[in-house]
């Protein structure tokens, strides 16, 4: 009995304790919680303010005072003006259907590109054939600029529609070409290596390791061919089109409305990120197996 009574207890661990008291209320804590993400979101969505607020303020600036130094500041129109306009323009439906006409030319012609130009380099990629074929006449008619075939596409095409969609699918199909042609060459041979091992047929070795590998490659010439797609076909508009917003914008300038011009341009800087930003978007989800795409 008394060797019973003087035996050491062990040692039970705890499987739940008490938390320590901090002298925040739990409310207080679940607020900290719930602002977290908040908080680290708020440079992300302060810091691209900073160069927008301090261009606006040299325009205001610069206009203000009719500056002409290097450049004439005297006719510019000043921001209050650009902004007067743009909410008389946003209030009309006939700017809302140049900004989709716009729209839908570079999705169709930039999706024309996109297919038919990762297609085309994943071929020349992986057949030598295809390559010594190919290659040669996609660089001897890569350096002519895309609006300089705006004539042609008068003569060709029945309608001036179709040939700016196709100034746009010219205009990107390239980018993305050559982009796929390099990421397939730069890939690492010991992923194809390792997988013919395992037992990887040839289709299954495309699927799977090739083009997912070349992925990151096509994506920064698909980003390249977006921004050159723009280019191309507000170009085109104001050249042969009969609306969109180069068409706008050019219209403006030929009325001396100069506010109207700024707003145009604006406009198109606006599409071009979002459709930029897309781009990025779906390279992430595509690439999400990469390193970087998680931040």
């Amino acid at each position: 009995m008394t060797e019973l009574m003087t035996r050491p207890t062990l040692a039970v661990p705890r499987l739940w304790s008490p938390a320590k008291r901090t002298g925040k209320p739990m409310r207080h804590k679940v607020v900290d919680l719930l602002s977290a993400p908040a908080a680290r979101r708020l440079p992300a969505f302060l810091l691209p303010l900073i160069p927008i607020a301090v261009f606006l303020t040299l325009w205001h600036l610069l206009t203000a005072h009719n500056v002409v130094a290097w450049l004439r500041f005297n006719r510019m129109p000043a921001p209050e003006a650009v902004f007067h306009t743009l909410m008389t323009r946003a209030s009309s439906a006939a700017f809302y259907d140049d900004l989709l006409a716009s729209l839908q030319r570079i999705l169709l012609g930039f999706g024309l590109a996109a297919v038919i130009g990762i297609g085309l380099g994943v071929l020349i990629g992986r057949s030598e054939i295809a390559r010594m074929t190919l290659r040669p006449f996609i660089e001897l008619i890569r350096p002519i600029p895309a609006i300089a075939l705006v004539p042609l596409t008068i003569l060709l095409f029945p309608s001036s529609e179709q040939g700016i969609v196709f100034i746009t699918f010219f205009a990107a199909f390239f980018p993305v070409v050559v982009s796929t042609i390099h990421a397939m060459d730069s890939m690492p041979k010991v992923w194809e290596e390792a997988a013919q091992t395992m037992g990887a047929g040839r289709m299954s070795l495309l699927l799977h390791v090739i083009i997912p590998g070349a992925l990151p490659g096509i994506f920064a010439g698909l980003s390249v061919a977006m921004g050159v797609a723009w280019i191309c076909v507000v170009s085109a508009e104001m050249i042969s089109g009969q609306y969109g917003i180069g068409y706008y914008t050019w219209q403006a300038y030929g009325l001396l409305d100069y506010a109207g011009v700024v707003v145009g341009m604006i406009s198109i800087g606006a599409l071009g990120l979002g459709t930029a930003w897309l781009v990025e978007r779906i390279g992430r989800r595509v690439n999400r197996w990469l390193p970087r795409a998680a931040r």
